[in-house]
């Protein structure tokens, strides 16, 4: 039975992992037209220094994720904090409120943004995507930020107060640290979903202006390159980076084994 866990479990992986790898294996093949036996070959990279139209799209894609994880990271804690810590009239609606956003089609959201946007002068172009990736990631991070409020001990600020700590200071040297992995990982899955987001982006984006995906969109209609693979490789190496130092850091999973 543990062998045959431990087989099914490489499936399930080699199932999420093959259809990447087969990507970024083409971004280094010489055919652009995927024939075997594959060439090694790093002109694709050269070619996508030279594609404009693609590093202006990943550059807007990036300022996005980056504005877009801090600014819901920093607004869901606040709001994580509140609903966690404080008892007042309406905080169970409130909570049953923050599900329905990640459950309506992202067609909708991407329309009902393009209509409120639009009426009250807003429009579109970076900012508007940014304030609709904002609206977005804010329900994940809430999610994930009040998971780590649940498992911390609350007496932890009374003993620091009782050794004659502020509520501020006790706040800032007891409760942050002990939240900072939760933290960390909001900002981390707010700045993947900004990444990943081609619905609103693609709704709220003015000519002349888009994101990543909403340009490898627009390129495959026109004819597929394989400097698509290679800037998906880089942006994918980064993330990957990112995940790991993540897990490095707060041993999710049990990265750092006692001694």
């Amino acid at each position: 039975m543990r062998r045959l866990g431990i087989g099914w479990l490489m499936v399930v992986v080699a199932f999420l992992y093959l259809p990447i790898g087969v990507m970024m294996l083409m971004a280094f093949n010489a055919s652009p037209f995927y024939t075997l036996p594959i060439e090694l070959t790093g002109h694709w990279f050269t070619d996508l220094a030279q594609n404009e139209k693609l590093l202006d799209a990943s550059r807007n894609s990036l300022l996005i994720a980056t504005a877009t994880a801090i600014i819901s990271t920093v607004c869901g804690t606040a709001a994580a904090l509140v609903l966690g810590r404080q008892t007042f009239r309406g905080k169970r609606l409130l909570q049953i409120l923050l599900l329905p956003p990640m459950a309506i089609p992202w067609l909708i959201i991407g329309t009902a943004m393009l209509v409120f946007f639009h009426w009250t002068g807003i429009g579109r172009g970076l900012h508007a995507m940014i304030l609709g990736h904002v609206a977005l990631s804010l329900p994940y991070v809430m999610l994930v930020i009040g998971t780590g409020i649940q498992t911390l001990q609350p007496d932890l600020e009374e003993a620091a107060m009782s050794l004659g700590s502020t509520p501020q200071h006790a706040f800032f040297a007891v409760t942050l640290p002990a939240l900072m992995p939760s933290i960390i990982a909001a900002g981390l899955f707010a700045f993947a979903v900004s990444l990943d987001q081609f619905v609103v982006s693609y709704f709220l984006a003015k000519p002349g202006v888009t994101t990543l995906p909403v340009e490898i969109y627009s390129s495959i209609r026109k004819g597929f390159t394989p400097e698509i693979n290679a800037i998906s490789t880089l942006l994918l190496g980064a993330s990957m980076v990112l995940v790991i130092a993540f897990a490095w850091l707060s041993n999710f999973g049990g990265a750092h084994e006692r001694r």
